[in-house]
C-alpha cells in the first residue's frame, strides 16, 4: 500500500490552523467596527474621588480618538487630566457611562490642564503630590488615550497610591488590527519616553518606579537597553524598580535586553498568566513562539538575574481576556496590595517564581 505523503497529512491541520486564524481576524475586525468610548466631562459629584492623572505623549491634544494608520504625531505634550472615581466603583472595574456621564456612577473627567513642557508640568506635579518616587505607567496595545487615563485612575485609586504618578501614552493604534502598527510605535516612541524619564529624574534625588502593561513592557525594556548602550548609568540608577504586566516580549528578545541593560532595577518583577488569552493571540500573530507574559516555568529564565516571576494564573476572573488580571481581578489587587506592603516594609524573601492564589 502506497503510503501518504506527508505534506498530504499536514493539510487538515494547515486547514484547521487556517480556519482560527481567520476567525480571530474576523472577530479583531469586528470588534474595530465598534465605536470606542471616549471619556467625557461631566459636573463633579460629591462623594466621588478625584485622580489627577499627569500625562506625557506624543499624542495631538486637538486629535486624541486616534484612528489605525494615521501618520504618527512628533513631539512631547504635557497635560493633567482630572478623572472622577464613582462612589460606586468597584475594584478592577472601570465604570463607563452606558448613558450620559454622571459622576455619581461613571468614570468621568472633571477637568484638564495642557502644560508648556515638561518643567512646569512636573513643577505642578510636585507641589500637588510631593515625594521623590514617580510611578511612570506605560500601556500596552490597542489602547486608546482615554483607556490608558481610566484605567491608571483606576489602578490609583484601588491600590491606593497618594504619590506622583506619570502615564506615558504613546501612539497606539487603539484598534485590535493595529498588532504590527503598535510593535513599530513601540520602537517609534524609545527616544521619547528616555526623554520623559530624564526630566523626571533631573534632579540627583528624584527616583521612578516603572509599572508596563503588554506591549508597554518592550517600550521599557528597550528604552532602558538603549540607557544602558550610551553607558547612561546615571539613569539606570534612579530607576527604583520595574514591574511588567502580562509583558508582549519574546522571552528570547527580552534574555538580550536584559543581558544588555546588566545589573536590572530592583525589585524587578513579571506578572505572568497561562490564561491570558491576548497573549496566546499574539503568539500565534508572532510565529507561534510564547510571549513572555505566558511563561509557566522558571527554567525558562534561567541564567536572567534580578528577576522575580509572579504567576496570577489562578486569580484570573476571566475580565478582558485575563490580560490584565493583576489590576482588573479584585482578588488579585487584595494579594498584590499585601505584597506592597511587605515591599515597602522592606521584605525582601520572596521566591523568583512565585506561584499565587487567593488564599496566599
Amino acid at each position: 500500500m502506497t503510503g501518504v505523503p506527508n505534506s498530504l497529512m499536514a493539510r487538515p491541520v494547515v486547514r484547521t490552523v487556517a480556519r482560527r486564524v481567520a476567525l480571530i481576524v474576523l472577530a479583531a475586525a469586528l470588534v474595530a467596527c465598534s465605536p470606542r468610548q471616549a471619556a467625557q466631562f461631566a459636573p463633579p459629584h460629591p462623594s466621588a474621588s478625584i485622580e489627577r492623572i499627569y500625562v506625557a505623549t506624543e499624542l495631538e491634544l486637538d486629535d486624541l480618538g486616534r484612528q489605525f494608520g494615521q501618520t504618527r504625531p512628533r513631539g512631547l505634550k504635557y497635560l493633567h487630566v482630572d478623572v472622577s472615581v464613582p462612589p460606586t466603583h468597584r475594584p478592577g472595574n472601570v465604570e463607563w457611562p452606558e448613558g450620559p456621564p454622571d459622576a455619581a456612577t461613571d468614570f468621568v473627567m472633571t477637568g484638564s490642564q495642557v502644560y508648556r513642557g515638561a518643567d512646569e508640568m512636573l513643577g505642578a506635579m510636585r507641589r500637588r503630590t510631593p515625594g521623590r518616587e514617580t510611578l511612570v505607567f506605560v500601556h500596552g496595545y490597542n489602547n486608546t488615550f482615554s483607556d490608558a487615563v481610566y484605567r491608571f485612575a483606576q489602578m490609583r485609586a484601588d491600590f491606593g497610591t497618594t504619590g506622583p504618578g506619570l502615564l506615558y501614552a504613546w501612539p497606539s493604534a487603539g484598534d485590535p488590527r493595529g498588532y504590527a502598527y503598535d510593535r513599530d510605535s513601540v520602537l517609534y516612541s524609545r527616544d521619547d519616553f528616555g526623554k520623559v524619564l530624564k526630566s523626571v529624574t533631573a534632579r540627583g534625588d528624584d527616583r521612578v518606579f516603572l509599572l508596563a502593561h503588554s506591549m508597554g513592557s518592550q517600550l521599557v525594556m528597550e528604552t532602558l537597553r538603549q540607557a544602558a548602550l550610551r553607558g547612561d548609568r546615571a539613569l539606570l540608577s534612579r530607576i527604583n524598580g520595574v514591574v511588567l504586566m502580562s509583558p508582549d516580549i519574546d522571552p528570547d528578545v527580552f534574555r538580550i535586553q536584559a543581558a544588555a541593560i546588566g545589573q536590572l532595577p530592583q525589585p524587578f518583577l513579571i506578572f505572568v498568566s497561562q490564561q491570558d488569552r491576548a497573549l496566546s493571540l499574539a503568539g500565534l500573530l508572532s510565529g507561534r513562539k510564547p510571549r513572555l507574559g505566558t511563561i509557566d516555568n522558571p527554567r525558562q529564565l534561567e541564567g536572567v538575574e534580578g528577576v522575580r516571576v509572579i504567576d496570577i494564573t489562578a486569580l484570573g476572573d476571566g475580565e478582558g481576556l485575563n490580560h490584565s488580571t493583576a489590576v482588573t481581578s479584585p482578588a488579585a489587587i487584595e494579594v498584590l496590595k499585601g505584597m506592597i506592603s511587605q515591599l515597602t516594609d522592606g521584605a525582601q524573601d520572596f521566591e523568583d517564581y512565585m506561584v499565587l492564589d487567593a488564599d496566599t
